[in-house]
């Protein structure tokens, strides 16, 4: 048995792309999406009948030109999803625009009207994830999101603060980004080699999966942003790993024996004392990890950036439509 189908048996599996072609080979359980990956995935013609039907729906949908774009947008990362959940047998995780990180009026509304699309076309409610970012508005958010029946994905989260946070507010999922993680420690502390059990990405997630499961926090911990094939192993048993193409080929062609890092069973022994996170505590506490913080503000703005990118794209596209 190869490695990944060892790895399926204690993790679910996750897709951490846009190209839906990749995702039915590896047969991921779920999926996640982003507005980079959406980018990447528009340019293949493959996917050319998703971006005209989103246009044309846009140009119905819009009461002014400048709704065009949004409408279009949002219609976009609807069709992918839906497209997805069509291979995939679990969930799909689409993500708010990122503009709107430091915004919780503007993300719950936002996500209101993602979510009426995804009731318009009849897919099931459970079925989709909305990612938003790990900021204190982020989390607020999500909080008001998860009372009325839609369920976050928190993302581009760095630390064990943020962790704490989201899980007081009783989101479905957090996505710990272990890559990114490993970046800044790589590039700050002049270490350029970690055993994989002493990654700072990797002690990052074990830290937060002990502490949720020795308090019975329900909150899922999904694994996001590697950059080897050894961070996931060294996380084998985490609830959920989100992976590139990349690496489930890689993981696919290795036939080695892979035993499992993370069991609730350890918690008791490992995870930490509960604590309480209000706003005055969880904005101290993320300035005052400077990895965290750099992390935080590079992801949105990375975010944003794609974003935009992609409304120049689909832009243009309406302009010839």
């Amino acid at each position: 048995m190869n490695i990944l189908d060892q790895l399926r048996r204690m993790t679910t599996v996750v897709a951490d792309t846009g190209d839906i072609e990749a995702i039915r080979k590896y047969r991921p359980t779920d999926a996640t999406t982003n507005p980079s990956l959406i980018l990447k995935a528009a340019h293949i013609e493959t996917y050319k009948p998703l971006i005209e039907e989103a246009v044309q729906y846009g140009k119905k949908k819009a009461s002014a030109s400048d709704e065009h774009v949004k409408w279009t947008l949002d219609r976009l990362a609807v069709n992918f999803g839906r497209e997805i959940l069509s291979i995939i047998p679990g969930r799909v995780s689409t993500e708010v625009d990122a503009r709107l990180s430091f915004d919780t009026k503007g993300t719950v509304g936002r996500v209101r009207e993602l979510m009426a699309l995804y009731d318009e076309i009849g897919v099931d409610r459970e079925r989709i994830l909305i990612k938003i970012a790990s900021t204190w508005e982020g989390i607020e958010a999500a909080g008001q999101l998860e009372k009325e029946g839609i369920h976050c994905n928190l993302t581009l989260l760095f630390s064990f603060v943020q962790a704490v946070a989201c899980a007081e507010a009783g989101v479905t999922l957090i996505s710990p980004f272990v890559g990114r993680i490993l970046d800044w420690h790589k590039k700050n502390t002049g270490v350029t080699e970690f055993p994989p059990s002493e990654d700072p990405g990797v002690k990052s997630v074990t830290r937060i999966y002990h502490y949720y499961k020795r308090h019975q926090i329900p909150t899922v911990v999904m694994g996001a942003s590697f950059r080897n094939a050894e961070q996931i192993l060294e996380l084998a048993g985490c609830d959920l790993l989100t992976i590139s193409p990349q690496l489930m080929q890689a993981l696919e062609k290795d036939e080695g024996n892979i035993s499992r890092k993370l069991d609730p069973r350890q918690s008791a022994d490992r995870g930490e004392a509960k604590v309480h996170m209000d706003e005055k505590t969880f904005r101290w506490q993320l300035n005052e990890d400077a990895m965290a913080t750099e992390k935080l503000a590079e992801g949105i703005r990375g975010f944003a950036s794609d974003t935009e990118k992609l409304e120049k794209y689909v832009a243009d596209v309406c302009k010839n439509c």
